[in-house]
């Protein structure tokens, strides 16, 4: 009788508290403070706001707590204190989270992958802008003393750890680490300037990424990564920039978004805010803007490439083409780096070595300082500090035009045609052109 009254106690107990709550982890941004609530099953939950001191309630029905608060990583600015509560049901749990200002909260549960089981986000954003940090303000410099500036996305964050390694290391701890190298070396060189897209270890939204490339007037954007397969065996750095399929589609959203296009760098906003939404002329535009920052990826892959192939190993010696979102800008010329394989053991135990890491930094910005030295960008400092190396010459790649390269030389498409004596603005893929002197 009584081991049967004890089996009853046990099952009573079990439903009275079908969930636990494992962990509180807090990862703070620029942007917003997200706060993931780790726990043994599927949330059920609700929430709601106090204000007159601000605080954020949310009760987790038939939980208990299994979390030490003092343990708690906590440098958020935005949340205080983190406590529980009496909750007015019998059986939940109730956190309560005390805010330094108003907030808006996106909450929402995830559902268990990889290393993670059943957990509850908390997304909150940022509604008071001077408790922002505060981003530097480059005012536009005289013609000719314009640095090049470089958007260096470190890949993954925060709650996102990328590929994760035989050895438990995570990519987006490499990347990070990459990315303030390779950050520090453009920011020593006279004429060039580094921004990251993050600085710490969170999230960033993979469309912010390129905006934030965008706001900061980046001349090129280097996505960071680290790879991963389900076979250990493959090992090498590689350099992948955007297929035309995803480039078309691309097109098709900027062309949908009118008001967003007066954003596009290199002269192609202003001209498309002043076409009163005209398709056709706004395609065309679009579609040269995209031929040049696809000719210019490939161009700058090719010099990283080489400058990689001669420190690490090469997994492809040839810049490869995928649909990815970090890749999608039509205005800026963008690459996503594969430093290696974290899924292999030898190059997981390389990734993670300060001198290795440095030597990839390094080639990064050999590979980038090469080509800009050879195609210096008008009105840049590079472009006026450039030593003459005798007559230049181009080779015609796919998705080139005239117009592109006269504008990458910067030079007119008259001049261009003169010097090669071409009767017609058609060129091919694979001619060799002599570029005339700016």
């Amino acid at each position: 009788m009584k081991s049967i009254l004890a089996i009853c106690c046990l099952l009573f107990s079990l439903s009275a508290w079908a969930n636990q709550l494992e962990s509180i982890r807090v990862w703070p941004s620029p942007d917003n403070t997200r706060i993931v609530l780790d726990l043994g099953a599927a949330p059920r939950y609700e929430y709601f706001l106090l204000y007159d001191p601000h605080r954020l309630v949310i009760d987790l029905e038939q939980t208990q707590n299994r979390v030490d608060f003092s343990a708690i990583k906590n440098s958020s600015e935005l949340i205080t204190t983190i406590r529980h509560s009496t909750p007015q049901k019998t059986g939940s749990y109730r956190l309560v989270f005390e805010l330094a200002a108003a907030v808006k909260p996106v909450i929402f549960p995830l559902t268990p992958a990889g290393d993670y089981g059943h957990r509850l986000v908390i997304d909150l954003p940022y509604q008071d802008q001077s408790r922002k940090p505060q981003q530097a303000v480059h005012k536009a410099a005289p013609v000719g003393q314009r640095e090049i500036v470089v958007a260096i996305d470190a890949g993954h964050g925060g709650e996102d750890p990328g590929a994760i390694g035989p050895r438990k290391n995570r990519e987006k701890h490499i990347t990070l680490s990459i990315s303030r190298r390779l950050a520090d070396l453009i920011n020593k060189e006279p004429g060039m300037r580094a921004v990251l897209t993050r600085t710490g270890d969170y999230f960033v939204n993979l469309n912010q990424r390129s905006e934030i490339a965008r706001k900061a007037r980046a001349d090129l954007l280097l996505s960071i990564h680290a790879d991963s397969v389900a076979n250990q065996g493959p090992r090498g750095a590689s350099v992948w920039l955007l297929s035309s399929n995803r480039a078309n589609r691309e097109m098709a959203g900027w062309l949908e978004k009118q008001e967003r296009q007066s954003e596009l760098l290199g002269g192609v906003g202003e001209v498309i805010s002043q076409t009163d939404g005209n398709p056709y002329l706004t395609r065309t535009f679009l579609d040269l803007s995209m031929d040049r920052s696809r000719a210019d990826s490939y161009a700058i892959s090719e010099h990283i490439l080489a400058a990689m192939g001669k420190v690490v190993r090469l997994h492809k010696s040839k810049p490869e083409h995928a649909s990815l979102a970090v890749l999608k800008s039509p205005d800026i010329p963008s690459l996503l780096i594969e430093a290696g394989f974290i899924s292999n053991p030898q190059e997981e135990q390389l990734l993670i070595t300060a001198g290795h890491q440095q030597k990839i930094a390094q080639a990064l910005f050999n590979g980038v300082k090469s080509y800009y030295r050879q195609n210096p960008l008008p009105g840049t400092m590079m472009a006026g500090t450039a030593v003459p190396t005798g007559a230049r010459q181009h080779t015609v790649r796919t998705g080139e035009s005239l117009s592109v390269i006269a504008q990458r030389y910067g030079v007119s498409i008259a001049r261009l045609k003169g010097h090669n004596q071409l009767r017609s603005d058609v060129v091919k893929v694979g001619q060799v052109l002599d570029i005339p002197s700016s």
